[in-house]
């Protein structure tokens, strides 16, 4: 009996090789998902959520290390009870305004032009582009911390595209030619926010494979493995504390860009103008569609999330602003996350003229993202039904690319392991 037991425990222990965690630590939420790996698809076995407090976090960024454990313990429990084991390893989100994600362009004049291009060379260049976007993204960080000292570390990394003398070339190796130019995007992030998802981690005793930045996640999430997609949309995660947009061109992540508003500037708008405590405003905005709202209470809810949709909507604006590279944004905005759900979010988004003075070629159309157009990845629970779990998606496709099943694929495939996507 007694072997019976140990022979159990061991089996368990190397089945949960086989799977791992994707936590997503929202501002408002703690959601934790465990999936099976197998093969090129990977399946939702566990599905957790906790709600965090108030101090727990602060603009995205983790504010009370211990508080945050403690709902990451509870988010975790309730998914390894479902799954029925334990996984050992985790990755982690990273989302806040002092996360920088860039698309950077690097001109490289080969010294032996007539020399095929090889995976080495390939590595060289993708360094020297790595090195001059950290030091930007450094100096970016300490402009708007006023700290000149601040550390910062490559989150995330992904090829956009490749031109050799000026054809765009999906396949590099073997190539002849002199002038290379490598679009690649960087994610860079302050040491002290990596730091604390680490100690979250360690804490929890799982192994952290990788930290995302969140809106690099939603976007893997629903560009899947495929190296050769035309994927082209504008990713929009309206989380508790910030909005994280992330702009995708032909399967490439232009950049990302996050602000500080999230759901819960709607609900402090709504405290402030209706005189309520933070609670009770929570409890108005979810329930503004219940069709027992009295109709002058729904009226002022209403007339406070409009305010707060105005600024929320300067702050896309901005953010979009900041493509100068591009000649035309995406004509699809896709949306998740849980700010997302409140109707006039999409509703303005639809119908407003915010986006006139930004290079659209036509009013862009708005959805939101489903769980069943995420690429790859299919939850056997049943209960990942809304675009609250997408981060956490991506999460888990952002794991599944670190850990590189796939020893086979395109070069793009290689090069993306080689940047450690």
């Amino acid at each position: 009996m007694v072997f019976e037991k140990i022979r159990d425990f061991r089996n368990k222990q190397a089945e949960s090789d086989d799977f791992i965690v994707g936590l997503d630590i929202g501002t408002e939420f703690v959601k934790a998902l465990i999936a099976k790996v197998d093969d090129d698809v990977l399946s939702v076995v566990g599905v957790g959520r906790q709600r965090q407090s108030l101090a727990d976090m602060h603009s995205g960024a983790i504010a009370d290390i211990a508080a945050v454990v403690q709902n990451c313990e509870a988010a975790l429990s309730q998914a390894e009870d479902q799954a029925g084991l334990q996984a050992k390893r985790v990755v982690i989100g990273i989302a806040g305004e002092l996360v920088k994600g860039v698309t950077h362009t690097i001109r490289y004049k080969r010294p032996q032009p007539d020399r095929p291009l090889d995976t080495a060379e390939m590595e060289f260049i993708i360094e020297k582009v790595q090195e001059r976007a950290q030091k930007k993204a450094q100096a970016q960080i300490a402009l708007e911390t006023g700290n000149d000292e601040v550390e910062v570390k490559l989150v995330n990394s992904a090829l956009v595209s490749i031109h050799i003398d000026g054809y765009k070339i999906s396949n590099p190796i073997g190539f002849q030619g002199k002038d290379i130019s490598v679009q690649i995007y960087t994610a860079f992030a302050p040491m002290v926010h990596i730091g604390a998802l680490e100690r979250v981690a360690d804490e929890l005793a799982l192994e952290l494979i990788a930290v995302a930045a969140e809106p690099f996640a939603v976007s893997r999430s629903v560009l899947g493995a495929d190296s050769g997609s035309t994927f082209t949309a504008i990713l929009a995660d309206v989380g508790g504390g910030t909005t994280d947009i992330a702009v995708v061109n032909d399967g490439g992540v232009e950049g990302t860009k996050m602000f500080g508003i999230g759901g819960r500037s709607f609900t402090r708008t709504i405290a402030q103008q209706m005189d309520l405590s933070y609670n009770d405003a929570e409890k108005l905005k979810v329930n503004l569609a219940h069709e027992n709202l009295r109709s002058n209470i729904k009226r002022d809810v209403e007339a406070a999330v409009d305010q707060t949709v105005d600024v929320w909507l300067s702050g896309v604006e901005l953010a979009l602003a900041e493509f100068d590279s591009v000649d035309h944004l995406p004509n699809r905005i896709l949306l998740c996350g849980g700010g997302a759900s409140l109707e006039q979010v999409s509703q303005r988004l639809s119908t407003s003229d915010w986006y006139k003075e930004l290079p659209f070629t036509k009013r862009p159309s708005v959805q939101h993202i489903k769980p069943s157009d995420v690429v790859g990845i299919k939850d056997t629970t049943s209960t990942i039904n809304d675009h609250t779990f997408i981060t956490a998606m991506g999460l888990l496709r952002v794991g599944y690319d670190t850990i590189g099943i796939s020893e086979t694929g395109s070069v793009k495939e290689k090069i993306n392991r080689i940047l450690k996507i």
